[in-house]
């Protein structure tokens, strides 16, 4: 693991006298101290795709492509690249694909998605869901004496083009307009005054993701 980050930060040009200190940060920064001494060909599939992130940032590449870089990893280690890169992105500029799009809703200044190798749309996240996204998240916890079809008449009649988005289990899901969000306080007020007789436990809403 050492050897592969003194290698590559030497092709990257890197003074000699600075790559011990180098490489020493990197794997401190990719947790992989205590593989410092392990051959590559030895590591797991998340623990390679670390030293690959490694290989890429260090030495101070200004223009870093990662292509899906977490893949294979468990969330604990997703979210401690994520924070690397977060941490790492300051005068370079940074172009990564990814199948997950909390990652790229996290990570990325701009969004691009691609269907079928042609470009969809491009954008910050804030405009990509505010120009596709469905506004915000209604969900609804049910009692088992729930009447989903008055739940769903009560939220209709306050904000008239919501639709329910899903019904599993002790939950509703209802998508909400953005546009009409002047018309929500009256329909959480009925839905807190009426709650034990559409059958509600709790309700709570949240802005849209770029996964829905």
């Amino acid at each position: 693991v050492a050897e592969h980050l003194q290698f590559f930060c030497g092709l990257k040009g890197m003074a000699s006298a600075d790559i011990p200190a180098e490489v020493d940060r990197m794997i401190k920064a990719v947790q992989l101290m205590d593989k410092r001494d392990e051959l590559a060909s030895t590591l797991s599939g998340g623990t390679k795709r670390k030293l690959s992130v490694a290989i890429a940032m260090c030495a101070g590449s200004k223009v870093v492509m990662l292509d899906e870089p977490t893949s294979g990893m468990d969330p604990a280690n997703r979210r401690h690249i994520w924070d690397l890169l977060e941490a790492e992105r300051g005068g370079r500029t940074i172009l990564l694909s990814t199948h997950f799009m909390d990652e790229a809703e996290i990570l990325g200044d701009r969004i691009a998605i691609m269907v079928a190798g042609k470009l969809q749309c491009l954008g910050s996240p804030l405009f990509l869901k505010r120009k596709y996204g469905g506004g915000y998240h209604l969900v609804i916890v049910k009692t088992p004496q729930c009447d989903v079809r008055k739940v769903t008449a009560l939220v209709q009649d306050h904000v008239r083009d919501a639709s329910l988005y899903d019904d599993v289990g002790s939950e509703l899901s209802y998508l909400l307009p953005a546009r009409q969000i002047t018309r929500f306080p009256p329909l959480f007020r009925d839905l807190e005054d009426r709650s034990k007789e559409l059958g509600i436990s709790s309700f709570g809403v949240s802005n849209t993701t770029m996964e829905h």
